[in-house]
């Protein structure tokens, strides 16, 4: 049964798609004149994701102190990456900021495509030209006042456990002087696995919003990497 309804749901995404990203355009247009942050499409974007998470009857979401996260002004938001369905979840934050994500997302029809309207940042993984590049599109969105939320570790835990995390976030923390969001995400792991769309059974998951930090409180990108390395590994001790 899992199997024919993984199947069913992902036909359901695919096709309920082409009216979510008709609306985009919409929004986008629309918006485009007085919206060069693109909050409005960003908060569409948002409920289009969390819409798929709401609807699956096998997922339950908790979010947790979503009111630490701020409306205005810059940021960095950096959250741990169990599963594909971590950036469902996260969208449930709906809060204005920008993602970073791999480059072969933006490829996706419709979801790509959507991303790229959205002024979010393409990744390649092991280029360090396009680093170089993701870092001064992050650059330009925080003096622009847009957060930036980004994950860390790099990719998908292979096993579950926390991954060592990259110094970008934190080097972008401390250039603009902004604080940095520790992020935990519970449960997604347990709702799809790393190299499958076959959904699991029942699955409680949550989205847990730790409080900030202020780089300033800290001498160097290093320490205040592990500082937020270590809150939200704290956090998913707490499972």
């Amino acid at each position: 049964m899992l199997r024919v309804f993984s199947v069913a749901y992902w036909a359901f995404i695919g096709i309920t798609c082409v009216v979510f990203f008709a609306g985009a355009v919409v929004v986008w247009l629309v918006t485009l004149p007085f919206d060069r942050r693109r909050l409005v499409l960003h908060l569409y974007s948002s409920a289009w994701a969390s819409f798929y998470v709401y609807v699956n009857p096998l997922w339950r979401l908790r979010v947790i102190g979503r009111a630490r996260l701020p409306w205005h002004g810059a940021a960095v938001l950096v959250a741990n990456h169990a599963s594909l369905i971590d950036i469902l979840v996260l969208f449930a934050l709906f809060r204005p900021y920008k993602w970073v994500s791999k480059q072969e997302i933006f490829k996706v029809p419709l979801i790509g495509w959507n991303m790229r309207l959205n002024d979010y940042v393409p990744l390649v993984r092991g280029s360090s030209a396009s680093v170089r590049t993701m870092m001064d599109h992050c650059d330009r969105l925080l003096t622009a006042g847009s957060p930036v939320l980004l994950f860390p570790e790099g990719r998908r835990t292979p096993d579950g456990s926390l991954q060592p995390f990259k110094n970008g976030a934190f080097d972008l923390s401390v250039r603009h002087q902004v604080p940095v969001y520790p992020i935990a995400v519970h449960g997604t792991r347990a709702a799809l696995p790393r190299n499958g769309v076959i959904l699991r059974e029942h699955v409680s998951a949550r989205v847990e919003v730790l409080p900030a930090l202020d780089p300033a409180d800290f001498p160097d990108s290093e320490s205040l990497r592990e500082a937020a390395r270590q809150a939200i590994a704290n956090a998913l001790q707490q499972d």
